[in-house]
């Protein structure tokens, strides 16, 4: 047995089918027994609240909540997937999300888009769904010279930048983890004559280490817990890098008014 064996996950090894929904509730439960990477969801689950402050009182949605605990950190968001688990508050799909017109204040997505079929029939719920000034916010795969050379040799998920929006129909054994990158950044201007209503907000790339270091799902934890807040801290200091290093990218979407004040629908390439 070779050293990368010897770090896998002794229950991660007989998974067969990522597609089934008791390999997400087996995710769940590493991601909650593992103290290092509850922190990392913990530190993402934080900027989902820094985008929507106030969270009381608003209709937020989580999009693919299944294997995370994103009602422990924003109680009043309904969680949602497109597997049937016994933890979420809605089963549907991303493109036909069952909210009335301009109704929901906040979609938020953790390593989501880029498993996505069709991110474009995503893009126009989201436009319709939500309100003026709402808001997407996903965390996702960034496209650095250090995300790329960790995706593309230490992870089971393709990783091709010259790839188009779409992924296969697996919703967990299909994924672009370049997904995102291409559309907020190679095919931006595609992103922003399609989807009008959409303003890119903020694209930030971040966490170089903390993310691999906690093994992910598939690995033991290559740090002990308590070094946790020294290597946050050190990235802090290699933020201005971040670049070139960071693993992942926060993309934050502002549904905006049409011209003139007044709603218009998508734009035809």
């Amino acid at each position: 047995m070779g050293w990368v064996d010897w770090l896998r996950l002794p229950a991660t090894r007989g998974i067969a089918d990522l597609d089934d929904p008791a390999t997400t509730l087996l995710h769940r439960r590493i991601i909650q027994e593992k103290p290092w990477l509850r922190r990392v969801y913990v530190d993402f689950y934080r900027q989902f609240v820094q985008a929507v402050p106030d969270p009381e009182g608003k209709v937020l949605v989580e999009l693919g909540s299944g294997g995370g605990f994103l009602k422990e950190i924003i109680p009043n968001v309904i969680t949602s997937d497109v597997l049937e688990l016994p933890n979420v508050d809605r089963v549907f799909a991303a493109e036909h999300m069952p909210f009335d017109e301009a109704s929901v204040d906040a979609i938020f997505m953790l390593d989501v888009l880029h498993h996505m079929a069709d991110p474009s029939a995503f893009l126009a719920e989201a436009s319709r769904c939500l309100k003026v000034g709402g808001r997407v916010v996903c965390i996702e795969p960034a496209n650095t010279a250090w995300a790329r050379f960790v995706y593309t040799h230490f992870h089971h998920e393709e990783f091709d930048p010259s790839g188009p929006w779409s992924t296969g129909s697996g919703p967990l054994s299909q994924a672009n983890g370049a997904l995102p990158w291409i559309i907020f950044v190679r095919d931006r201007q595609v992103f922003e004559r399609r989807f009008p209503l959409l303003k890119i907000a903020r694209l930030r790339n971040h966490t170089p280490l903390r993310y691999l270091l906690s093994g992910g799902l598939s690995f033991r934890a290559l740090a002990p817990a308590f070094a946790y807040p020294l290597v946050r801290g050190a990235e802090v200091l290699l933020s201005g890098l971040n670049n070139w290093i960071g693993m992942f990218q926060t993309v934050e979407l502002e549904r905006i008014m049409g011209l003139g004040g007044h709603e218009r629908p998508d734009a035809q390439l």
